[in-house]
């Protein structure tokens, strides 16, 4: 098997049930395209990743009616119940490779120059690094259980996590077995190498990169990915 540089895994297993939608989010429509399409396409446009593995619902059946379906590119897997499983499953279904990035399926507004700002990471880093934002608005802890403020918390070197995420695929994945094996639960994959020691590198991004979560973000994404066309 041919080793690689690069791959790419998008976990693509959720549900969605914070959209209210009948169907995944990842399959909700946005200028013409589902937001899952156009954020694999933007991997797709970039000369670096010519192998993305999408990690499915084992009951999905919307992946298949995709133009991206039918990309040699592209392969499929089953994922899990967590987005954990489902980046561990594909990284042990991966072909050898050096490097693997990571990116949401609900973050379609991806711009082509953060992705390279990120990959730029392969020629000076032995770690990675993420995608990742200044946080800008107040952050406020709230008592827990209850409603209420406890107390404010300085923003001074707090960022916003984005993806693409990448970071060497061995380590990566040796990381996440040893945040499973442990009974650990993280939520992104800077997370397990956090948990391990290690200590990513934070790339700053835009902040039109957003996660679509709730019905009102597929406004703001219609619009961003609109105006990235006009440019």
């Amino acid at each position: 098997m041919k080793f690689m540089d690069l791959i790419a895994i998008v976990p693509a297993a959720g549900k969605g049930c914070r959209m209210k939608s009948q169907f995944p989010k990842q399959y909700l429509t946005i200028c013409g395209k589902t937001i899952l399409e156009h954020s694999v396409n933007v991997l797709l446009q970039n000369p670096k990743i010519n192998r993305v593995i999408v990690a499915l619902h084992p009951l999905d059946i919307h992946f298949k009616h995709l133009s991206i379906a039918r990309d040699g590119r592209i392969t499929t897997i089953s994922g899990g119940k967590k987005r954990t499983d489902s980046v561990l499953a594909a990284l042990r279904a991966s072909p050898p490779a050096k490097w693997v990035l990571i990116h949401d399926a609900a973050r379609p507004c991806l711009r082509p120059e953060d992705l390279n700002r990120l990959l730029a990471l392969t020629l000076s880093s032995h770690i990675g690094g993420i995608l990742a934002i200044p946080v800008r608005d107040t952050i406020k802890r709230a008592i827990t259980g209850r409603n209420h403020i406890h107390h404010t918390i300085k923003r001074e070197s707090l960022w916003h996590a984005l993806t693409p995420q990448l970071f060497p695929l061995s380590l990566l994945r040796n990381c996440l077995e040893k945040v499973l094996s442990n009974g650990q639960s993280v939520t992104d994959e800077a997370s397990a190498l956090e948990y391990c020691g290690y200590y990513p590198e934070l790339i700053h991004g835009r902040s039109d990169n957003l996660k679509i979560t709730h019905p009102e973000d597929l406004a703001l994404a219609h619009f961003y990915l609109k105006t990235s066309k006009n440019l």
